[in-house]
């Protein structure tokens, strides 16, 4: 398995950023951590193992990266608007810096697929249904999609927008809906310990999209389910087999 190592400087962020990539061709798979979580744990982790089959298949590359969630939205010493403003610095670096990366490396300017758990399912998914011209696939799993665990019931015009169930309830732009109803998209989450935040934000987004006639795969698993890696790796391996890749 082709494994690249990248140490870059961020114009968006004014910091340097690693990543890496896995395979050499496949479908481009941008992969975000776990709460203050580093590009190398999804190696370490166990992941990429669950994935490498498919990935010396030539199915799918993956790009892993790291966030900066301790500078946003866990960064308790900040103001919202502070974090708000340093999460679209953020987002400036994934869509201005990431993906023309990707496209390069990849060959292939086409659109990619997201992939997180936990926190990186909120990045997946937020990042995912702001831009569906840049990704035609998603797959969350144990994610959440609004920010009340870091920020409580707060919410403001700029953080509306990076709050799914928020910005989604009420989308009602038909280019962007025709995209999500272009694209895959698999939500997932267990019903076991750690879980229930993360059930409560699945079922209300699967309400939201169901109301807007997006379809999406809702796949909850059994109380037996945890909020932990064993999990994810399995689930990894399972969803691997349904992508579109």
């Amino acid at each position: 398995m082709h494994v690249a190592y990248y140490n870059l400087f961020s114009s968006a962020l004014q910091q340097e950023m690693e990543f890496k990539v896995y395979g050499s061709r496949g479908k481009p798979m941008l992969v975000f951590p776990t709460q203050e979580g580093r590009f190398f744990e999804f190696e370490d982790f166990g992941m990429v193992q669950v994935c490498e089959p498919f990935i010396e298949a030539g199915q799918v590359q993956l790009y892993t990266i790291d966030s900066i969630d301790a500078q946003t939205w866990t960064h308790s010493h900040k103001s919202v608007p502070e974090r708000v403003t340093r999460y679209q610095q953020y987002e400036r670096y994934v869509l201005d810096e990431v993906l023309p990366f990707i496209h390069d490396n990849s060959g292939s300017a086409e659109p990619i697929g997201v992939v997180g758990c936990s926190m990186g399912g909120y990045h997946a998914a937020n990042f995912f249904f702001r831009n569906p011209r840049f990704f035609n696939a998603l797959l969350s799993i144990s994610g959440v999609y609004q920010l009340k665990l870091f920020l409580g019931e707060y919410m403001d015009p700029q953080l509306y927008f990076h709050a799914p169930l928020a910005y989604l309830k009420n989308l009602e732009d038909p280019a962007y809906l025709k995209l999500y109803r272009q694209s895959q998209i698999i939500i997932s989450v267990g019903q076991g310990a750690w879980e229930d935040p993360m059930l409560e934000d699945t079922r209300a987004l699967q309400q939201i999209l169901q109301a807007k006639q997006v379809e999406a795969w809702f796949d909850y698993w059994g109380w037996d389910v945890e909020h932990d890696w064993p999990w994810w790796r399995k689930k990894m391996a399972y969803f691997l087999m349904h992508l579109n890749l």
